[in-house]
């Protein structure tokens, strides 16, 4: 009965005096968190991404004259010039060579600069923090709507279409 009486006040404070419309909230409150919850992962992808570009991209900057001495070194040099430069900036041209293949995985033409990665990080960033600050209520709502809808199809013995109850009866949301 307390469950009936908590289930009663959440449909009338949210005005869901229907059953479509009870169907109709319950599904778009689902849709929102699930789409927020993609989104918050998408972002995080981003982010890491982006932290490894501007790795990459970092390493490169500092490393790309070596590079190109020693590629200069490989076709001028005598064998015993280039394998001592080679030895010396082994670390450096190692390094050099995996930026280059991050950035031909990437099939990226130009290069962004960090200025730019570091805009987008920040507004990803701040997006992000927002989705979490609401994820919270939203689970809650979502959460409480589609107990709300439970017990009302629990209390009414209702059946709706054959789809929805089956995932009553397996317990699904």
């Amino acid at each position: 009965m307390k469950q009936a009486a908590k289930t009663l006040i959440f449909l009338q404070e949210n005005n869901l005096d229907d059953m479509e419309i009870l169907d109709e909230a319950a599904q778009k409150a689902k849709d929102d968190y699930n789409g927020n919850q993609n989104r918050i992962k998408a972002i995080g992808s981003r982010l890491t991404e982006i932290e490894n570009l501007q790795r990459h991209i970092g390493a490169y900057s500092k490393t790309k004259d070596i590079y190109k001495e020693y590629r200069r070194f490989k076709k001028e040099a005598k064998p015993k010039v280039y394998e001592k430069f080679y030895a010396d900036n082994k670390s450096a041209i190692q390094r050099c060579r995996e930026a280059k293949k991050f950035f031909d995985e990437l099939n990226l033409k130009k290069l962004p600069t960090i200025k730019m990665l570091q805009t987008e990080y920040a507004t990803l960033s701040a997006e992000r923090k927002k989705l979490y600050s609401g994820q919270g209520a939203a689970r809650t709502y979502m959460q409480e709507i589609l107990m709300a809808r439970q017990n009302v199809r629990q209390l009414l013995n209702y059946r709706g279409d054959i789809t929805n109850q089956k995932n009553i009866d397996k317990g699904g949301r």
